[in-house]
């Protein structure tokens, strides 16, 4: 039968943590309608420009909280390779992810970006750091067949616009995946904070800085009070306490118990849309969904499956 933990053995904040987690995946499935909302209204560059405004001030805060200084020491050959860092995450993935999810839907850019865990795999059996079994290369091949078929109903009606939307979060997916190999050993070695930290000063400034014209050009005042409230929920909450909340989530319960809550946001995504924003779904894009995320889940947990006779 399947091992099961023992909840002698179980983290004192355990059950904490999965509330959490359930809360953060309620947040960031929401945050994919918020996101649009926002864009059609400031523009994405608008939202860039507003995002590396203030995530570097938030960075710079967590620095000063966790180590009483605002830049920490870092050797010298550490920079280029969180600057490095920076950029495969903020500039590449962050940058990607904004414009695709503008031109694509909430449902459609929470369910292309799920497949990141198959495209690490990848990247991990490229490298050679990791061998994939036959079950991992099912999952993979099925949840690419789930992608096919997903985006199968845009690009053959010509929506060509939404569907090159998801082409260019499956390509943002990617630049995550390869960050999340790199980003290991650097987290090893300095820890998550002054990872997280320089990492978001240093990619987030060209973002910044190639946003500045649609930044100004943006109409801010369009947002209403509950509009900056969505904005900065968007950004501080969803993006930078959720990362961190996300850290420590996995901390507490284990990469492996909380990586599959993950799969529990393409649906919620889907309801915030549908129910906000009259987002309609077909057959078909309900049928791929499904088939990505099995296909996704078989790759990434195949070899992880542990059974024992009793």
């Amino acid at each position: 039968m399947a091992v099961m933990p023992d909840r002698a053995s179980q983290h004192p904040h355990d059950q904490l943590a999965l509330a959490v987690a359930l809360v953060l995946i309620v947040i960031w499935g929401g945050n994919f309608t918020l996101q649009k909302y926002l864009f059609d209204r400031i523009t994405p560059g608008g939202f860039l420009w507003a995002r590396y405004l203030i995530m570097p001030v938030c960075a710079l805060l967590l620095m000063r909280w966790r180590f009483g200084r605002w830049l920490p020491s870092l050797p010298r050959k550490d920079w280029m390779q969180m600057a490095w860092l920076g950029f495969l995450g903020h500039s590449m993935h962050v940058g990607l992810v904004t414009y695709g999810i503008h031109w694509s839907t909430a449902f459609s850019s929470s369910v292309i970006l799920a497949s990141g865990p198959i495209l690490t795999l990848l990247i991990l059996r490229i490298q050679g750091l990791e061998r994939l079994t036959g079950a991992q290369m099912s999952g993979v091949a099925l949840a690419f067949g789930g992608i096919l078929l997903f985006l199968s109903d845009k690009l053959l009606g010509g929506n060509w616009r939404a569907g090159g939307g998801d082409l260019v979060l499956l390509v943002a997916a990617a630049f995550f995946s390869y960050y999340t190999v790199a980003v290991k050993p650097v987290m090893e070695q300095h820890g998550p904070v002054l990872t997280m930290g320089y990492a978001t000063l240093l990619g987030g400034l060209p973002v910044m800085l190639l946003s500045v014209p649609a930044g100004l050009g943006a109409n801010w005042a369009v947002l209403d009070f509950w509009a900056w409230v969505g904005l900065l929920v968007s950004i501080v909450v969803s993006a930078f306490l959720g990362w961190l909340a996300w850290g420590w989530i996995n901390t507490v319960r284990g990469v492996a118990r909380s990586a599959p809550l993950l799969y529990l946001m393409p649906p919620m995504a889907g309801l915030f849309a549908w129910a906000l924003s009259g987002e309609h779904y077909s057959w078909i894009k309900i049928a791929g969904a499904g088939v990505t995320l099995l296909g996704v889940a078989l790759a990434q947990y195949a070899g992880q499956i542990k059974w024992r006779l009793r």
